[in-house]
């Protein structure tokens, strides 16, 4: 059974038996493309969710009452991709088994293959929501494939066409865009389209996976990648407020804060915000 970590996200401290969401940190960037540091995101995010409220006047609910449990980061084997996206399968089976929510927190993006294997092989009829700036759709990324620029295709390997939808894609190179057509269901720069695609979903698996370099790197500096042109913080706060109040979410992750690219600690806090709203609405 899994512990408390000593330090949890801001009142994501209950008992393991009692909680029904269970966050974990995934601190790995091992194939980050551009600037490396995701490693320290999931970590940063803990630390610093002290400094916002518990409690959300958007939804007038609080964390207090949430019934999570903050079970800390995975002890990886960085080094070896495979073996750590298959620790981080393990433990988002563990959680999974137990009949409880998994909520990862990255992390370079390539986190989500690990617990989507997990997710998969329990609900093999799972779709995608995808928020990003990136399609991360490519077959390999200098000759490697288990690549953050690669994850999105790894995961359509698993559960074939039409169930990949994403949002806020205005990144990849061409050949990626032309694959994505054919296989998933993309829309491109911003959330519309959003609604829709959530009444579609209603009553569906879903596994929900946020880049958070999907907003615009005036509001989210602190990242490898950042791609100018992105969401506002509200959009994506609306977006994802959306998301888990409307759908069967049986996984998530939030990846892709790199901390020390941004010194003020505002994409930190931006991180924190958006995962706590998300912890509300899922529960």
């Amino acid at each position: 059974m899994l512990q408390k970590n000593t330090e949890t996200f801001l009142e994501c401290d209950k008992e393991y038996r009692e909680a029904e969401i269970i966050l974990f940190g995934a601190p790995f960037d091992s194939t980050t493309s551009y600037r490396p540091g995701t490693r320290f995101g999931s970590s940063a995010i803990r630390r610093e969710s002290f400094g916002i409220e518990s409690y959300s006047p958007y939804q007038d609910k609080d964390l207090i009452d949430a019934p999570v449990m903050d079970s800390g980061d995975i002890e990886l084997s960085l080094g070896d991709t495979a073996v750590c996206l298959d620790q981080i399968e393990q433990r988002t089976g563990e959680i999974l088994h137990d009949g409880k929510l998994p909520f990862m927190l990255g992390g370079e993006h390539l986190v989500t293959l690990g617990a989507f294997r997990a997710v998969q092989k329990i609900y093999p009829d799972v779709h995608i929501l995808h928020f990003d700036a990136h399609a991360d759709l490519r077959n390999e990324y200098l000759g490697v494939k288990l690549s953050h620029a690669c994850v999105l295709r790894r995961c359509q390997e698993l559960i074939g066409d039409g169930r990949i939808h994403q949002f806020g894609i205005r990144s990849g190179d061409r050949e990626e865009f032309a694959w994505g057509k054919e296989h998933v269901e993309t829309h491109r720069f911003n959330f519309q389209g959003l609604t829709e695609v959530v009444e579609k979903l209603k009553g569906t698996s879903v596994y929900f996976t946020l880049d958070l370099d999907v907003l615009d790197p005036s509001v989210f500096p602190g990242t490898g990648t950042p791609e100018p042109g992105g969401v506002s913080f509200e959009d994506l706060r609306k977006a994802v407020t959306e998301v888990c109040q409307n759908l069967r979410i049986v996984g998530c992750d939030v990846n892709e804060l790199s901390p020390h690219y941004d010194s003020s600690g505002v994409s930190t806090m931006v991180a924190c915000k958006i995962v706590r709203e998300m912890l509300l609405a899922l529960k």
